[in-house]
């Protein structure tokens, strides 16, 4: 059997600048700031090259999607939608973050998961 009617074009946005995808996220971020994530990467990350520049943010952008979550770079795009952008005040481009993961190497690897295990 088929069909002989077509589909229409159909769009879909989330545009709605007031609404949060991911409500839970905030006090989450809020905690990881408290407990000094943002300067702790940027005082044990050393990336090479531009794309290590404002580690800590990064990081903390990654943990964010994490935990909203992203389990693709390309899924990081959802912090960049909708009322996050009210809600957190720099959010960078999914390829800038998978630019930043790609350019880790061994040490760098190990230099987050010291700062992971890290008391101030």
């Amino acid at each position: 059997m088929q069909v002989f009617h077509r589909r229409a074009a159909v769009s879909v946005s989330f545009d709605e600048p007031n609404l949060v995808s991911s409500a839970g996220l905030l006090p989450v971020m809020v905690l990881a700031r408290d407990a000094g994530l943002h300067e702790l990467a940027d005082r044990r990350l050393t990336v090479p090259a531009d794309k290590g520049a404002n580690a800590g943010l990064k990081v903390a952008l990654l943990v964010a999607g994490l935990v909203a979550g992203a389990d693709s770079i390309d899924d990081m795009a959802l912090l960049r939608h909708g009322g996050m952008k009210r809600a957190f005040n720099a959010c960078y481009a999914p390829s800038m973050l998978g630019s930043f993961l790609r350019s880790f190497t061994f040490g760098n690897v190990r230099q987050l998961d010291a700062a992971a295990s890290a008391s101030w």
